[in-house]
Parts: structure tokens; C-alpha cells; sequence
């Protein structure tokens, strides 16, 4: 970092991989101070600054992580465990325990879970005006009813919290197992994007009945699961295999990666 003023919720997000609201709110609550005194909403920084929070030094120096997991059902997303369940830091070595996940999964979904510390990065891929597509292979208890494909792809279904719509897409039967690795897709002008295996003949015990495959750019509380089962279905498996730019393909599961931007 040079020593041009710069903002002190940005620096606080960049330096706790945390967003620049939940740095704003640090700052409101009087958790933050600069050169010892409380700092200040809007208030700006350089490197001769001594900035703390909660009484902690927070250093000038940085370097961001990112790291993509093929997180396996049953581990939560949150630093504890919650009752019975595991969290997923119990899968990742001491170096990522620090670093905040960027959205979540609930406990009974699987698939890509990105982590960092780069509160800009998360803020991007979160935040509903960028529009991050993520997308899911979905198993239902029940065939889907064209009618109801329709209903939620064309107009939305009413939930609590406001309107649910997203793109639905029946598949083929598909391989009953898979592995899974991170592809950053058409980043900086390249494409990164690699192939599956082709060319194999599975047999028919290998195979699943259809999946269904969801693509959503919002991020709201088990959304999918709430939108199927306000029209009577139950989602028996939910495994995100993209979210914006980034997609599984190779990454087995439980294990983690790290990657660059």
C-alpha cells in the first residue's frame, strides 16, 4: 500500500475479509480506532496511521487468499459447529482458518463454497447489483410438473420475503457419481475452462433419475429449497457446481483449492 489517503471502511474490509457495511457498522459501534482515538465514519487513512480493532493492531500489510472447497453434506458454513454438525474449517488447515466464506451453503447442500479474505472480492460476487449467476444440480422427490417449471421460471413464486424466480432446465439422466475442480472461466479476456472426460459409455447402473438444473443470481435464505416446497416438493439433494465466474470440475469431494485472480 502507498501512502494515499484511503478509505477506512475499504482498508478495514481488505485487511478483515469482511464487507465495507459490515465495516461501516465496526466503526459505528466504536470498535475501530485511529492513532488511539474512536474513528470516525468516512474517515480516511495512510500508512502512518495506527489503526486497531477491537484493541488489535490491524497491519498495512496483506496478502489475499482465495480458496475454492467442494463442500460435502452435512458441514455447516459457520465458524462452530451447530449442534451435531461440523463446520467446514474442520476440513481446511491453519492457514485458511482465518478466512470468511463468500455466501453460504446450508448444512444439507454440497458443491463449490468459495473462502477469502479480500472483502471487495466477496462484496463482488455477493452483492445482489452484480448479478452473480450460480447454478445448481437439483434432485426433487417428485417429478417437477411442467405447470409449475413454468410458474416459477416465467413469474415467481410469493414467498415471505418477497418474490422467488429462477430458471429451471430438466436434464438427462446423468452419471450417479462425479468429481468436481475449480475452472475460472473467461477471466481477463482467456478462457481458463476445461473439459470433462468424454467418450465413456456408462452403464445403466451408473446412472440417476433426472436432475434438474437451477440458475439463480440471487442469494437469499434456502431459496430454492423454500420456492419448490411452496408448491409441494422437497429437494433431496441441492450441489452448487458455479457461481459467477468460477465452476467445479475435477475438485473431489471434501477437498479444497487454492486459486488466483
Amino acid at each position: 500500500m502507498d501512502n494515499s489517503p484511503v478509505r477506512l471502511n475499504k482498508f478495514l474490509a481488505e485487511r478483515l475479509g469482511i464487507s465495507r457495511r459490515e465495516a461501516d457498522e465496526a466503526i459505528s459501534h466504536g470498535k475501530v480506532k485511529i492513532n488511539g482515538k474512536i474513528a470516525v465514519l468516512g474517515a480516511r487513512i495512510d500508512n502512518n496511521d495506527k489503526v486497531c480493532y477491537n484493541d488489535k493492531t490491524v497491519s498495512f500489510e496483506n496478502e489475499f487468499l482465495y480458496v475454492a472447497m467442494n463442500k460435502p453434506v452435512g458441514y455447516v458454513c459457520s465458524r462452530r459447529a451447530q449442534g451435531s454438525a461440523p463446520t467446514l474449517y474442520e476440513l481446511l488447515p491453519t492457514k485458511y482458518q482465518k478466512l470468511k466464506t463468500v455466501g453460504r451453503l446450508d448444512k444439507d447442500s454440497s458443491g463449490l463454497i468459495l473462502l477469502t479474505n479480500d472483502g471487495d472480492f466477496a462484496f463482488q460476487m455477493t452483492h445482489p447489483k452484480f448479478h452473480k449467476e450460480k447454478i445448481y444440480e437439483v434432485e426433487l422427490n417428485k417429478p417437477l410438473q411442467p405447470l409449475h417449471q413454468q410458474m416459477i421460471s416465467d413469474y415467481g413464486i410469493l414467498l415471505d420475503d418477497g418474490p422467488s424466480k429462477f430458471t429451471i432446465i430438466k436434464n438427462e439422466a446423468r452419471p450417479s457419481s462425479s468429481s468436481d475442480a475449480l475452472v475460472p472461466s473467461r477471466r481477463h479476456g482467456r478462457d481458463f475452462a476445461r473439459s470433462l472426460p468424454v467418450g465413456r459409455a456408462w452403464s445403466s447402473e451408473e446412472m440417476v433419475e433426472p436432475l434438474y438444473t437451477v440458475i439463480i443470481s440471487e442469494g437469499r435464505n434456502r431459496q430454492i429449497r423454500r420456492t419448490f416446497a411452496a408448491l409441494g416438493y422437497r429437494v433431496t439433494k441441492l450441489h452448487r457446481t458455479n457461481f459467477g465466474p468460477y465452476a467445479l470440475s475435477g475438485l473431489k469431494e471434501g477437498n479444497f483449492e487454492e486459486f488466483k485472480l
